[in-house]
C-alpha cells in the first residue's frame, strides 16, 4: 500500500537540496537517507534519499542524483510515496494511519449518525476528516482530541462529541451582549409599564 510521506518544496541553496512539507508523523522512518521514494508525478521518480538535515525548523532533503538548485526546483510540487506494509500500524498507540480511517463511519457520542470518512486533508494546523453524510452533502470535522472522542477500527468507526454548529445549522449564538441587550429591554419595559 502507497502513502504519500511528503510534498517537495522550493530549493535550498545550490547543491541540491529542496525542503520538504512532511506528511508523515514517522518522517525519521519514512524520509532517512537510503529510503526509495515513488513519486508523483510517476516520471520525476523513484528518488533515492541521500542526506537529510533540518534547518531553521523545516526539513531539507538531498536525492541522489540532484547536484544543482536547478535540479531541486524541477522537483516543485511532487509528492514523496512510501510503500508500507497494510498490517502494519503506527508506534504511538492514538496515531492512525489515512488509510485506516477512510470508510470508517462517523457518528456522536450519543449514536446519531453523521456520516462517512471520504477523506482526510492535512493541514498545517491540523487534519480534518472529510465525511460524506447520508444527504450527499459534506461537513469537516476537525481531527483534535476535543472533538474526535474515540477511533475504534474494530467497530469501524469514530465517535465524535461536536461543539454547537459543527455538524448543523442549529447553532446556539450567545455572548454576554445579547443578554444585557435583553436585560436593558426589559428594564425599559418595566419602567414603561410602571409610568
Amino acid at each position: 500500500m502507497q502513502l504519500v510521506v511528503a510534498r517537495i518544496g522550493r530549493a535550498h541553496g545550490i547543491k541540491g537540496d529542496v525542503t520538504v512539507e512532511v506528511r508523515t508523523d514517522e518522517p525519521e522512518l519514512r524520509l532517512a537517507p537510503g529510503a526509495v521514494l515513488a513519486t508523483d508525478p510517476a516520471s520525476t521518480g523513484p528518488l533515492t534519499i541521500e542526506a537529510g538535515r533540518v534547518h531553521s525548523g523545516r526539513l531539507l532533503l538531498r536525492f541522489e542524483g540532484v547536484k544543482d538548485r536547478s535540479a531541486a526546483e524541477a522537483l516543485r510540487n511532487t509528492l514523496l510515496i512510501a510503500e508500507v506494509d497494510p498490517e502494519e500500524l503506527p508506534e504511538e498507540e492514538d496515531e492512525y494511519y489515512d488509510h485506516q480511517l477512510m470508510d470508517l463511519d462517523v457518528v456522536t457520542a450519543d449514536g446519531v449518525e453523521v456520516g462517512r470518512i471520504t477523506e482526510i486533508s492535512h493541514l498545517p494546523s491540523q487534519d480534518l476528516f472529510i465525511v460524506e453524510r447520508p444527504d450527499g452533502s459534506e461537513v469537516l470535522i476537525p481531527f483534535v482530541e476535543e472533538i474526535v472522542a474515540e477511533i475504534d477500527l474494530a467497530e469501524q468507526k469514530a465517535v465524535i462529541t461536536p461543539p454547537p454548529g459543527l455538524i448543523d445549522d442549529r447553532a446556539e449564538i450567545a455572548s454576554s451582549r445579547d443578554s444585557e441587550d435583553s436585560q436593558d429591554s426589559e428594564a425599559a419595559q418595566d419602567s414603561e409599564d410602571a409610568s
